[in-house]
């Protein structure tokens, strides 16, 4: 496991959500404000406030690619180009290892009940489901920004 990696899911473990921890823990690497990253992505967690839609590892990543080409490229349309281009190439890496990038899917409960709360702590699916989607998230992010 890489630094950011370690990063990102020591972050999760201390009260980040995923998307939040994934945007900032490329901070540093990608120099933009930590408490602003966090304030931007606070929304996207549990599948976007919790509706269990796109995976917040997911939104996170697709900010921090957008990130990346704003620094890389000056017209927007090349941005956008480059990052579309990111994005759909991210997503597809994402869904060969894990099949889904819709959180319910992930994680097979409804995070919106007390039983699906108590079934994510009784299988520990913040460990093993969202931390290894943020493991993952972040190899592809390196793979794909290098």
């Amino acid at each position: 496991m890489n630094n950011l990696e370690t990063n990102a899911i020591d972050l999760f473990r201390g009260g980040l959500n995923c998307a939040q921890a994934v945007l900032v823990s490329y901070h540093e690497k990608l120099n933009f404000d930590k408490k602003l990253a966090s304030g931007i992505s606070c929304g996207f967690g549990g599948g976007m406030g919790r509706m269990q839609e796109t995976c917040g590892v997911v939104t996170g990543a697709f900010m921090v690619l957008g990130i990346y080409n704003s620094e890389k490229y000056t017209d927007n349309k090349d941005r956008k180009d480059k990052t579309y281009k990111m994005v759909r190439d991210f997503n597809e890496k994402f869904l060969n290892i894990h099949h889904s990038t819709i959180c319910k899917s992930l994680l097979n409960c409804d995070l919106n009940t007390p039983e699906g709360q108590q079934q994510v702590k009784e299988q520990n699916l913040h460990e093993k489901v969202c931390e290894k989607c943020i493991s993952s998230s972040v190899k592809i992010l390196e793979e794909l920004m290098n």
